[in-house]
């Protein structure tokens, strides 16, 4: 690891949840102009808040780590809710919401993993 890399920037999960953004900013592109500052935004808030939560608490102490893993958690489950609303007022076809609970899914499972892994080494 070099000089200006962290380790959590390593961790599979973080690559996930920063994918994720980027696909939920593709995503929002496609929300009507009225929602931009409603919908899109809190959607934008949650989807960035996963990474950003790993980031930070990987550099406190286990117990630590975990709590902000949770957040992480809490998140996934709020862009679970976003997608399910866009769905149903048509912002976004039901083959990328299904796209979207895989991707959010999955980065659930992983957030599980790692606070479940980080709980045995305590």
């Amino acid at each position: 690891m070099d000089e200006a890399s962290f380790a959590f920037e390593k961790l599979e999960v973080y690559q996930k949840a920063l994918a994720f953004v980027d696909t939920a900013y593709e995503i929002m592109q496609a929300f009507p102009p009225e929602e931009r500052y409603c919908l899109a935004d809190q959607f934008r808030r949650a989807s960035v808040s996963i990474p950003l939560n790993i980031a930070e608490g990987s550099a406190g102490t286990r117990t630590e780590f975990r709590h902000y893993l949770k957040i992480s958690r809490r998140s996934v489950r709020e862009c679970v809710a976003i997608v399910e609303i866009a769905r149903r007022r048509e912002y976004i076809p039901h083959s990328d919401s299904l796209r979207l609970r895989g991707r959010v899914a999955e980065l659930s499972r992983m957030l599980n993993g790692l606070s479940k892994s980080l709980e045995k080494r305590s």
